[in-house]
């Protein structure tokens, strides 16, 4: 059976859990993180030596970095509408996978970790203000192309990239900060609500 390795309070292995529910997977979880076993134990290291979660082992091949399991678990599904195989279409997902993993993840992070972790080594007043605005500012773009496609982040069907997004947009609603009206997003969001593997795994206000 499939191993996951990680916690469930953690995004990046929430984008694992919501996968496996959308292809109907059995699993095993095996908790590791903060508050449970350590990243740092020589086991886990030897399986991903950046000591993060999630790891996942199938048989003997072992994947860290979540965006990649969910595209090595929605291809050993065949699960063509989540990750198509026509080049064009592939590529309009993974770029907006690949968008969440660097321009939105580098947006946030400076304001979660203060005002979500209440880090010591994130409180300068001036960066929290730079990373809100750029957060919000990434958000936008999020909302206006949920506008043009009038559904889901690739287009008109649910795909990967709303798996690995949809739980950032959680994040932005989560994290106490202004927040400006986005009405594509908000609309996004009810759509999303509607999958049981969302209301379990993406919306459930852990950050």
């Amino acid at each position: 059976m499939l191993k996951i390795l990680g916690k469930p309070t953690s995004i990046n292995v929430r984008k694992v859990l919501w996968l496996c529910d959308e292809l109907g997977l059995p699993f095993e979880l095996e908790e590791w993180g903060s508050g449970y076993r350590s990243t740092e134990d020589p086991g886990f290291l030897a399986l991903n030596p950046n000591g993060l979660v999630p790891v996942i082992r199938d048989g003997d091949l072992v994947l860290w970095e979540s965006n990649t399991i969910c595209r090595y678990l929605a291809g050993r599904e065949g699960r063509v509408d989540l990750l198509p195989m026509e080049p064009a279409a592939r590529a309009r997902v993974e770029q907006w996978m690949d968008w969440q993993a660097t321009e939105l993840n580098n947006a946030w992070r400076y304001v979660f970790m203060a005002r979500v972790r209440r880090s010591p080594a994130h409180a300068e007043p001036s960066l929290i203000e730079a990373s809100e605005r750029e957060w919000n500012q990434r958000m936008l773009l999020l909302d206006q192309q949920l506008a043009r496609t009038g559904a889901y982040v690739a287009g008109a069907a649910f795909s990967l990239a709303d798996v690995v997004i949809g739980l950032s947009v959680n994040r932005w609603r989560m994290t106490p900060m202004p927040h400006p009206e986005l009405p594509a997003v908000m609309a996004y969001v009810q759509r999303l609500e509607e999958r049981p593997g969302y209301r379990r795994h993406g919306g459930n206000g852990v950050p």
